[in-house]
């Protein structure tokens, strides 16, 4: 029970995390995105997209019990862009901001992990 709740902590904390960070590559100008190594703008719109469809998808199909099996696939899917953006951290600057995209990473793959081996939510359908 302490697992699944602290899951659906990590849950909710990353998804806030990835829905406004995902949500401010969609509105920000690309001017105002710009970092030390230059992106093309329809990649860091794309990555927007796929930051808010991976927060939704980290809590929507748990919460709402329909194909809750999604959950570790965003998950899984978030793992693999906060992959990316600890080796362009650490490329580009100080190793030590690369942590931050690291734990991020990290707790993504928890998630992944936990919904899928330690506490998986069951679909609607299955109570039926």
């Amino acid at each position: 029970m302490a697992i699944n709740i602290l899951l659906w902590v990590v849950q909710g904390l990353l998804a806030a995390l990835f829905l406004f960070a995902g949500g401010m590559k969609l509105v920000l100008p690309l001017e105002a995105m710009a970092g030390p190594i230059a992106l093309p703008g329809v990649f860091m719109r794309f990555i927007g997209v796929a930051e808010v469809a991976g927060a939704l998808g980290l809590v929507l199909p748990s919460l709402l019990r329909i194909q809750p099996r999604l959950t570790p696939v965003a998950a899984m899917g978030l793992v693999i862009i906060m992959i990316g953006a600890t080796i362009l951290t650490g490329t580009a600057g100080p190793v030590a901001m690369a942590v931050f995209p690291l734990v991020v990473g990290v707790l993504a793959g928890i998630v992944a992990y936990g919904r899928t081996l330690t506490a998986p939510i069951s679909s609607r359908v299955a109570h039926a």
